[in-house]
């Protein structure tokens, strides 16, 4: 006999448990996170959407294409940048500090050195062009790789490979949460000068800038630092691309070597470009194996254990 619960998938569960907890911690934040209210409302919204509309699908399982369908498979697109930019900016006011002065002293204590200042000494505008492209491309990488897998009709793979990303990236958030930082862009090198210190060739400096609006700082910001999202540690992008080029050979999907020579330029590119410390880098890696570990326990849990009940 099934669950009750048996239409939610793993996925599901996990981004209802991690949206209620953003939720009671923005309700405890209230006095030092003026959008308490305005996402305690839409978080509601949001986890009564995934309940209705799994429900929903799993009742008219006859229908093999609806708006509805399209919705319940990739409503976690969106639903990671909305939940990204909570988590970010919630570090913030939880400690009213940052911590780039302690991973700068690990990174010195590592390497002697500053590894961002250090690696200048290598910089051309066709590498930094080539890095920034790499690094821009993050979220294309789960698009491509989940658009090949929803193609091809594996949805075994499609849902427990989501289940990994969304995971992984729960867990990212979690670490901008108890390490808020900004990263060596705003602390060792400055950020205003940054297209002059680190050229690239074209798009450069528009990829930057969409990064930065991505991240909280407004056009032509006085001090950009005040708006930044906390997100430097661990490195997300490191994390969650070794999670997506672990679902692509997992899978034999088409895309892997793409997501394999791409992804390796983008972990570079952390801390080439400036955006992270090496030990975020380190954490990211660290992130990973706890992600896939961990991750793949749980889907297994919610699917052998709780939907089959």
């Amino acid at each position: 006999m099934k669950s009750k619960y048996s239409f939610l998938r793993s996925a599901d569960v996990i981004t209802i448990y991690f949206v209620f907890f953003l939720t009671v911690v923005e309700i405890l934040c209230a006095r030092h996170f003026p959008m308490w209210a305005v996402y305690t409302i839409s978080n509601l919204v949001f986890i009564i959407f995934i309940y209705v509309s799994s429900r929903y699908v799993a009742a008219h399982h006859e229908q093999h294409f609806s708006f509805v369908r399209l919705a319940r498979d990739w409503y976690l697109v969106p639903a990671i940048l909305f939940i990204y930019t909570q988590a970010s900016s919630l570090a913030h006011p939880l400690h009213l500090r940052d911590y780039d002065n302690v991973l700068i002293s690990i990174d010195r204590w590592l390497f002697g050195v500053n590894p961002t200042q250090w690696i200048s000494q290598f910089a051309l505008p066709w590498i930094t062009e080539i890095l920034q492209m790499a690094y821009s491309s993050y979220y294309l990488f789960f698009i491509v790789l989940f658009f090949e897998l929803y193609r091809r009709k594996d949805m075994t793979a499609f849902y427990s490979g989501s289940m990994l990303v969304v995971y992984g990236f729960y867990l990212s958030y979690v670490g901008y949460m108890l390490v808020p930082a900004v990263g060596p862009r705003f602390t060792l090198h400055n950020f205003l000068m940054i297209n002059n210190e680190l050229p690239g060739v074209f798009l450069t400096p528009y990829l930057r800038e969409i990064i930065n609006i991505g991240g909280g700082v407004p056009l032509d910001a006085a001090n950009p630092i005040a708006f930044i999202h906390r997100d430097a540690f661990p490195s997300g992008h490191t994390q969650l691309t070794l999670v997506a080029m672990y679902v692509a050979f997992s899978n034999h999907t088409q895309s892997r070597w793409w997501l394999f020579v791409v992804g390796s330029l983008l972990i570079i590119s952390t801390v080439y470009m400036r955006y992270h410390y090496v030990i975020d880098v380190a954490a990211g890696v660290a992130f990973f194996f706890l992600t896939i570990w961990s991750g793949k326990q749980i889907d297994r849990w919610w699917n052998q254990r709780i939907k089959n009940v």
